[in-house]
């Protein structure tokens, strides 16, 4: 079974950019676009494939035809029917709400059926990027809510300047936002649950304040200071590099000028290739051939047991 291509879900966003669409090369005229969901197993957001044969199908219901051929017997066995993760490409021309995400226990205590933790690497980003991510100060509940309530709350979170190649870790009730300048690939759990904290103020088109989840989001925050939230890494070519692995994720970057074979043949799990820059191509063991460039994503099922890569990429690998 070949690797699985699938149509972008473009997002409009009243902070959305310009750069989704050429990166993607896409002939498209929307603007603000903010969001490209590359891969979704989200109720009624469910992303389509694009060609092959189980094209126009979703994903999940290529999933519960295939099962664990396609995920894996252990992510088949959590997950069932619904695709585990979610990716996206981000594209922040204004700056994004201050927000946070629960976790899986806060999750089912409001009736979800899962948390959301999540990563960002940063791709070509403008040089005036930046995000926030963690509090950099100790506040209580209480004073996090008159911070709030007085326009502070910026003060108390971590600010980062943003480059390419750089990456981010953010477990479910880490507050975080990105700042305007950032363009980003996402990688989280399937889940849309965010829990906005603060808008600076900005109204929708209609000229209405966007709803806030102050109260909700009180109880998700994780209160901890951490000395550094960035995630360090030293680059290297033509190796794979780790850059997270948690308990719902792994996710490695590879920046290849040679030819690499990947071997998966003692892995459970799919296998999502992020393609971030360059092109090249892909071979599995089956001899199924998949060319990829810049702005693509596809899934590898996990009866894949090997790889064999070409050409002068950079691309992001994840599996669960």
């Amino acid at each position: 079974m070949k690797p699985l291509k699938f149509r972008p879900l473009l997002k409009q966003t009243i902070w959305g950019g310009s750069k989704i669409i050429p990166f993607k090369h896409l002939d498209s005229e929307m603007e603000q676009v903010g969001e490209s969901w590359e891969l979704s197993g989200v109720k009624d957001n469910e992303s389509i494939i694009s060609e092959g044969e189980f094209a126009g199908k979703t994903i999940n219901q290529v999933l519960s035809q295939l099962k664990e051929k396609l995920v894996g017997e252990e992510n088949y066995r959590e997950h069932g029917d619904t695709f585990p993760l979610l990716i996206k490409f981000i594209d922040a021309r204004q700056q994004l709400s201050i927000q946070v995400h629960p976790n899986d226990d806060m999750a089912h205590k409001r009736g979800l059926e899962r948390g959301k933790t999540e990563m960002w690497y940063a791709m070509e980003s403008e040089p005036c990027a930046k995000l926030r991510s963690g509090l950099k100060e100790k506040i209580t509940p209480e004073q996090y809510q008159a911070m709030v309530a007085n326009d502070t709350i910026c003060d108390a979170i971590a600010e980062y300047d943003v480059k390419e190649g750089d990456c981010f870790f953010l477990p479910a009730g880490r507050i975080h936002s990105i700042g305007a300048g950032c363009f980003l690939a996402e990688i989280q759990q399937t889940s849309d649950t965010t829990y906005r904290i603060y808008d600076f103020k900005r109204k929708d088109k209609d000229g209405n304040y966007r709803q806030l989840h102050t109260e909700q989001a009180a109880e998700c925050i994780d209160y901890n200071v951490e000395e550094d939230y960035r995630t360090h890494y030293e680059p290297k070519k033509n190796e794979a590099v780790t850059l997270v692995s948690c308990p719902y994720f792994c996710t490695s970057v590879y920046d290849l000028t040679e030819p690499m074979t990947l071997d998966y043949s003692e892995l459970d799990s799919f296998v999502i290739i992020i393609c971030v820059s360059g092109e090249g191509s892909f071979t599995d063991n089956e001899g199924n051939e998949t060319n990829m460039r810049a702005g693509e994503t596809i899934l590898v099922p996990a009866t894949t047991s090997e790889l064999k890569v070409n050409g002068t990429i950079k691309f992001l690998e994840v599996f669960a």
